[in-house]
């Protein structure tokens, strides 16, 4: 597969509104941030993302029994309530298509998470769908090890 255009070296403006996104959930905890994106790349597919993030969860700490069932996380319970939540609102957010955000995930996550949190977390699920689109848009690869 070869790499097509780097929006990033033809364009940084491009990546500046994904890049503010990004800062906005900084407050976000790094193992949240990290379930998030590595579930999300899972669901979309994207390699790069998915590489990167879970190189990123095992620096900040993540175990790997956790990075393996990621895709599994409703059959284990090795995931925190809140963790799970953040889980179900990131698949229904990533795969808004099959039907949206139902109101039982929605109201579960925001028992869980004050409306700061929770608008944080919502923005760290759209600015990873972001990044997956061009990553694999323009066939970003994992580097080789």
């Amino acid at each position: 597969m070869e790499q097509r255009i780097n929006i990033s070296q033809s364009n940084a403006e491009a990546v500046k509104g994904l890049l503010a996104l990004e800062k906005f959930t900084s407050p976000l905890s790094a193992t949240h941030k990290e379930l998030i994106k590595m579930r999300t790349s899972q669901l979309n597919g994207c390699a790069f993302c998915i590489d990167m993030h879970t190189k990123d969860a095992r620096k900040n700490g993540e175990t790997e029994q956790r990075i393996y069932l990621l895709n599994a996380w409703k059959e284990t319970n090795l995931y925190t309530e809140e963790e799970r939540a953040i889980l179900a609102l990131t698949e229904e957010v990533t795969l808004i298509h099959q039907g949206g955000v139902s109101d039982a995930t929605y109201a579960k996550a925001h028992q869980l998470f004050d409306d700061q949190y929770l608008t944080q977390l919502i923005i760290a699920i759209v600015a990873i769908n972001g990044w997956n689109r061009i990553a694999i848009t323009t066939q970003l690869q994992p580097a080789s090890n």
